[in-house]
């Protein structure tokens, strides 16, 4: 009783807030470079002052120095694991480690609103993953069979739904086209000539008419025809005619039966070849192919070609038996508008065999070439 009691060590704690001591509090962040992620997340962490000399702290003096890692020698890959789990990445807060709670969803954080999703389309495969469609109602067909009436006159629906099917469903168009009206100019000769050609009909099915003739200024004319046919489209661009022939010539006149083709070949090309049988047993043949070469959106130049073909002579017309006659020609046309277009060119015309010894015989030349002006139109 009478010895001074020992002085009491100094409390290691003094300073330090106990509040929640006892309590599963985050654990410090992890030094980089360490494994913690087999560290058990339901006990507790270490106390990191555990072994620390810490009594000078009470008289308010500082450590020289930092205190060493406290997890330093330790073999923390198996606490509380049974099979290691992935490394967690430096830089990580790994504060909440100690607390015992569900893993953070690993996704958390990333903007997935871009991932595609299978379309809610119903299809031929069994896929439960798309939702079932239900069927339209009965309802849905139920009603008037023209709706419009109950809100318009129905005998104006009745007009409108006419023109939509005559426009849509029952085309007809009809067509003029005067390919060649001209005036010819040859050695001290003038002349003109004309071809014409139109239709009327539908995609399909179409009457099909033709013109053209030639003759001199003063002298009347020397050739003409006209052809009625019936076309039938066998193809896209091309068509199968069939009809009749009228031809006009001082020296006879001539009906024929006629089989033809024509249409628009590759490249653009448009042809028009046909076979004639007359009314007196003499068969001919005809071929024409013309191309429109675009120089601007205004200025075309169309080179043409004509060949005349017979089977036997025809003294009386002036017709050899085979190839009769070569007639090749180009014009050049400015379109004023598309409708109509007046153009310039040249032509030579070749007379061959015994066609050539007809013509000669009556004071005619078998060759000649010449100027033509004209106007090409369609309506």
């Amino acid at each position: 009783m009478g010895q001074t009691p020992a002085t009491a060590p100094a409390d290691p704690y003094v300073g330090h807030d106990m509040t929640t001591m006892g309590q599963t509090s985050p654990a410090p962040a992890m030094p980089a470079g360490r494994d913690m992620s087999t560290m058990s997340q339901s006990q507790t962490p270490a106390d990191p002052h555990a072994g620390h000399d810490m009594s000078g702290m009470a008289m308010g003096q500082t450590p020289a120095t930092a205190p060493a890692d406290p997890h330093a020698g330790h073999d923390m890959t198996t606490m509380g694991q049974t099979s290691p789990a992935t490394a967690m990445p430096t830089g990580h807060d790994m504060s909440t480690m100690g607390q015992s709670q569900t893993p953070a969803d690993p996704h958390a954080g990333h903007d997935m609103s871009g991932m595609a999703m299978p379309p809610d389309i119903q299809t031929s495969a069994n896929n439960p993953g798309r939702p079932p469609e239900a069927s339209p109602p009965a309802s849905a067909s139920s009603g008037p069979t023209h709706a419009a009436d109950l809100l318009f006159d129905p005998a104006e629906m009745a007009a409108a739904r006419e023109q939509l099917r005559v426009e849509n469903g029952d085309i007809r168009t009809t067509a003029v086209i005067i390919d060649r009206l001209e005036a010819t100019f040859a050695d001290g000769e003038e002349g003109y000539t004309w071809d014409a050609q139109g239709w009327t009909g539908g995609d399909i099915n179409r009457f099909w008419w033709k013109s053209e003739g030639e003759g001199a200024f003063g002298d009347g004319v020397e050739d003409a025809e006209v052809q009625a046919l019936y076309s039938r489209a066998f193809r896209p661009f091309w068509d199968v005619q069939a009809g009749l022939r009228q031809t006009y010539r001082p020296e006879g006149d001539r009906t024929d039966l006629v089989v033809g083709i024509q249409g628009l070949a590759p490249y653009w090309f448009e042809v028009d070849a046909a076979a004639f049988l007359s009314n007196k047993g003499e068969l001919t043949a005809r071929a024409e192919v013309e191309y429109d070469q675009r120089i601007t959106n205004r200025w075309i130049l169309q080179p043409r070609a004509e060949i005349n073909l017979s089977a036997e002579d025809i003294p009386e017309l002036s017709i050899g038996s085979g190839l009769t006659s070569l007639q090749i020609g180009a014009r050049l046309r400015y379109e004023i508008r598309k409708e109509f277009a007046p153009y310039v060119g040249l032509e030579w015309t070749k007379s061959f065999g015994n066609t050539a010894d007809f013509l000669e015989a009556d004071g005619r030349s078998s060759e000649d070439t010449r100027l033509v002006v004209g106007i090409r139109a369609w309506f």
